[in-house]
């Protein structure tokens, strides 16, 4: 689903109503038809629409995550897909003042950059890495990457963001990233490895200069930043065939009775 198939940014416009407007055939921005809903509603649909194709021709991502409610932002994935990142850290625990961030991982556009502790993770760096960014996507980054990267570095990450876990669980998928990952048949490199040995294997590196380890560490934090590509892939997918297709369907039911 994209940008412009959706009507909730409006006040007065739940998805009730945007449902009701899919239910009448309108199902794009261009395609509005303010009877449906009445003067009032119509003229704040309208004004927004307005307001909206411009910023969207810009690829303002930040105005479109602003007007949209929290639970809906899956729906910017798509429209802003090509511009966003897909970010992991590793730490030495979940303090985020005690602790450091050890590695991070950047993957975007069939590229992924992998920022380590001590070499190349460099608060300039990072900013560096997210200055093009439209929309960061991680699990579980609302509460744990993003304010532990803005803690370690002092800097504010203030861009769109998709935290996964949350559309996950609004399908049904509860618990970690890679127990999701193994019930959505989403293969990894090291399966075996756990949050508990990223620490391990960093200690190991640290203490005993072991590259071997320090790469295990690196191939297993790229992996789940690769792997959040396919997990956004299908979450959005499916939220997509449950809030918009199911309507469409049903729709198109009532035509043929």
């Amino acid at each position: 689903m994209r940008v412009e198939n959706s009507f909730i940014p409006v006040t007065g416009v739940g998805e009730a109503t945007e449902r009701r407007l899919w239910q009448q055939g309108i199902t794009h921005w261009d395609q509005f038809d303010s009877s449906v809903v009445g003067s009032t509603i119509g003229d704040r649909v309208e004004s927004y629409i307005e307001m909206a194709k411009p910023r969207l021709a810009e690829g303002d991502s930040t105005f479109f995550d602003e007007t949209f409610p929290g639970r809906s932002h899956w729906r910017l994935y798509e429209t802003f897909r090509d511009a966003a990142c897909f970010l992991d850290i590793e730490t030495t625990g979940l303090d985020f003042d005690r602790n450091d961030v050890t590695v991070v991982s950047i993957h975007g556009n069939d590229r992924t950059t992998t920022l380590v502790h001590g070499d190349d993770l460099t608060r300039d760096r990072l900013l560096e890495e997210l200055a093009a960014v439209s929309l960061v996507v991680t699990f579980n980054g609302k509460r744990f990457d993003i304010p532990f990267l803005e803690a370690a570095f002092d800097i504010s990450i203030d861009l769109p963001h998709l935290d996964l876990m949350y559309p996950c669980r609004r399908i049904g998928l509860h618990g970690g990233l890679k127990g999701i990952e193994q019930t959505l048949g989403i293969d990894r490199g090291h399966d075996d490895i756990s949050g508990r040995d990223a620490v391990r294997l960093w200690h190991k590196y640290e203490r005993r200069n072991d590259i071997s380890a320090l790469e295990t560490l690196i191939e297993y934090n790229r992996d789940d930043t690769v792997n959040l590509v396919s997990l956004a892939d299908i979450v959005t997918d499916r939220l997509h065939e449950s809030v918009f297709d199911e309507v469409l369907d049903g729709q198109q039911d009532r035509l043929i009775e």
